[in-house]
Order: C-alpha cells, then sequence, then structure tokens
C-alpha cells in the first residue's frame, strides 16, 4: 500500500466516525435486594418480588429513569437475617448497584439495614414495620409500612365500644410481631381494658394446642396474634378444634393474605387482621396496578406486593428529585420526601420512620377480604359478634 493510498483509507475511516459516530448506551441504573424465595417469609416475599418486577418493567417501558434503563438485581435471603447481611455486602460491594431495597420481615430487614449503614447507602424498607429498626440510630433506613405497634388500634377500638374487656395476646418471638404486642399492651391500658393471657411461642411454632386450653380457662372477650400466615392458619384451626370462643379473632399478617381464606375456607369467617394496602383504596393508581397484576400473576395482589411496587415508586420519586443516584443526594430526598404512589402516602421522620401512612383492618366475609376500618375506606360493614364453632 503506497502512502496516498493509506492516507486515504485513514481518512475515510475518521469520517465514517464522524459521520456514523459508534452508538454508546447509558448505564443501567441498577437496583439490589435480597427477597425470601424460601424459607417462612416465601409466599409474602414472592408477591414483593412480582411488585418490584412490574415497577422495573413500567419505569422502562416509559424511557427509564434519568434516562437510563432500570435492572433490578436480586437474590434469595432464604428468609435468614444472617444470609440477608451477606447478600447486602454482595450487592454494595460486588454488584456496586445504584440504589438498594429492603427485604421482607424486620428481623431481616434488621440485618440488612446494618450493612447498608456500614456502606453509608440508604436503604427503602420494602415490608418491615418493627418500631426497633428506626431505635437504632442509624440514618440509611426509610421506611414503608405503617409500624407494628399500631396495627391493632382500630380493632381494640371496635373492642371497647362494644363494651369488651379481656384480652388474651400471643405471639411469635420475633421482631415484628414483639411490636404488634407492645402496640396492643399500650392501647389496651390507655382502653382501660386488660390483658388477661399473654404468651410468645417460638420463630415457625405451629402447635398451639396447650397454649388454647390456657386461654379458654381465662374466657377473654378477645383474642389478639402477633403473627405470620403460617401460625395464625394454624391457630384458628387448633382453635376450632379445641372449640375456643371469642367476640373477636383478630391477626397481624395472615389475615391480610389471599391464602388465609384459600387455606381456612368456613373457618376464615369473621376473623379480622391487619392490611398496609388494598386495591380497592382510592389511591394514584392502586387499581391500574391490581388490574395488570391480576392479569399477569393470576389472582389479585395482596399488600406485600403493592408494598413492592410503592417501593419502586418511592425510589423513582427520589431519585427524580435528587436528579442523581448520590448516596447522599438520594438520602436527602427520601428525607425531604412527601409523597402519594399507589401504596399510599410516603413521608418519614428524621430517623427515616413512616409516619405518614395509615393502617387498615379487615375481616374475612362470605370468603373474600373486606376493609371494614376505618368506615371511610370499608367495602363492607363488621360483622360482629365471631359465630361461635357450634352454630356455624
Amino acid at each position: 500500500m503506497n502512502r496516498r493510498h493509506f492516507l486515504s483509507s485513514l481518512l475515510s475511516v475518521v469520517l465514517a466516525f464522524i459521520i456514523f459516530p459508534v452508538a454508546t448506551h447509558a448505564k443501567d441504573i441498577v437496583v439490589g435486594t435480597s427477597v425470601a424465595l424460601t424459607g417462612k417469609y416465601a409466599r409474602t416475599g414472592q408477591e414483593q418480588l412480582q411488585g418490584f418486577q412490574m415497577w422495573v418493567e413500567e419505569v422502562n417501558a416509559r424511557g427509564g429513569l434519568l434516562g437510563q434503563q432500570v435492572k433490578l438485581i436480586h437474590y434469595d435471603d432464604e428468609s435468614k437475617p444472617e444470609t440477608a447481611a451477606k447478600l447486602y455486602e454482595k450487592l454494595i460491594t460486588d454488584d456496586k448497584v445504584d440504589l438498594l431495597i429492603g427485604p421482607y420481615s424486620s428481623d431481616v430487614a434488621m440485618a440488612a439495614s446494618t450493612i447498608a449503614e456500614k456502606h453509608n447507602f440508604p436503604m427503602v424498607s420494602a415490608g418491615a414495620s418493627a418500631t426497633e429498626i428506626w431505635e437504632r440510630g442509624y440514618k440509611n433506613m426509610f421506611g414503608l409500612y405503617t409500624l407494628a405497634e399500631l396495627y391493632m388500634d382500630q380493632i381494640l377500638e371496635l373492642g371497647k365500644s362494644k363494651g369488651l374487656k379481656k384480652i388474651a395476646l400471643v405471639y411469635e418471638n420475633t421482631a415484628f410481631p414483639r411490636g404488634v404486642a407492645s402496640g396492643v399492651k399500650s392501647k389496651a391500658q390507655q382502653l382501660g381494658m386488660q390483658v388477661v393471657f399473654e404468651e410468645e411461642y417460638g420463630k415457625a411454632s405451629t402447635d398451639f394446642a396447650s397454649m388454647i386450653i390456657k386461654i379458654k380457662s381465662k374466657k377473654p372477650d378477645m383474642v389478639i396474634g402477633g403473627s405470620y400466615l403460617p401460625d395464625s392458619t394454624a391457630f384458628m384451626r387448633q382453635a376450632k378444634e379445641n372449640r375456643l370462643y371469642a367476640k373477636i379473632f383478630a391477626f397481624a399478617v395472615g389475615p391480610g393474605l389471599p391464602d388465609f381464606g384459600q387455606n381456612l375456607g368456613l373457618d376464615a369467617e369473621g376473623v379480622m387482621g391487619n392490611t398496609q394496602w388494598e386495591p380497592t383504596l382510592k389511591l394514584p393508581g392502586a387499581s391500574e396496578f391490581s388490574e395488570k397484576y391480576k392479569a399477569k400473576y393470576g389472582h389479585e395482589p395482596g399488600y406485600h406486593a403493592g408494598g413492592g411496587y410503592g417501593t419502586g415508586q418511592v425510589l423513582e420519586a427520589a431519585v427524580k428529585k435528587a436528579g442523581t443516584t448520590d448516596r447522599d443526594k438520594v438520602r436527602a430526598a427520601l428525607f425531604a420526601l412527601d409523597t402519594v404512589t399507589a401504596f399510599g402516602r410516603f413521608k418519614v421522620d428524621a430517623t427515616g420512620k413512616q409516619i405518614g401512612k395509615p393502617a387498615y383492618a379487615v375481616q374475612w366475609l362470605g370468603g373474600e377480604r373486606h376493609i371494614v376500618l376505618p368506615a371511610d375506606a370499608a367495602t363492607a360493614k363488621v360483622a360482629y359478634p365471631f359465630k361461635d364453632w357450634g352454630k356455624r
């Protein structure tokens, strides 16, 4: 090749790059989380993940976040705090994610938030509500859920309005159920009601026969459980077997899931519980999310799915407010944020604890889960009292 031909070829290449530049792609914004796909919280963890995934699909369909596509990295924490801690270390140091979402359950979130705090990395908690999470002086944990201590307030106020006085309180010995129990005791004292029976049980317990016999001897007006799905379902089965009766039965988490009614059938009728969210709530985008979720997964979303989706919306709002994924600016945006998502209002105090969102009481009626309290959000009236097993 002579010199003139070489220079001519080189000029052609340069001109080609000028006229047809090589396409460059903006780096993805990577969101990291751990989810309970196995273990005790697998059912709720799966729904939460599906909520996350729907948000990612929708934000990318809208053109992404800050002009970049969003990518979700998730690992199975097996419902174990120690596994979650290792996974969040990996997400931050190995995967180098841009944003963090917290795992399901207060115990697992406690472990994950310690890792986030160590790395000074803000994290939105998608499924934890124990107050003790926000009593450690951390500045990187932002709650989405109404606090556990407030879960049973409306149900206790209902009991008080009916003249009920005696409460039997049972709860799992983990962070969230302890928070529920603490709130029940505080509210009962405020209302002049008496806790006549109180007992903790170990994680993953499902044998309550001896406990129920002891409760029967106290003849409570109300039986309240700080529980999850498996234990609340098992308790009600054994309550029927042992003919335990009370005018109100109420449990955390379990009755708020479709599985509770599916598992218990007619025995779920009249049982009360709590929900953080329902598709019937008049919130921006809630019904649309519910319809899309149902079409995609074949069933209505529970509040864990709604929380997963809402967490994505909170992160999106914070990043837009910050104009960047810079950790310090996102943290400041989360503290300043006061917004309403499809899941409800998001507003936190100086510790990152949720203070803007109400909770709701549900009851199983005619094979369906209905909001019954507060009245302005209710889809059915409270059925009272709980119908005796012998009269069903």
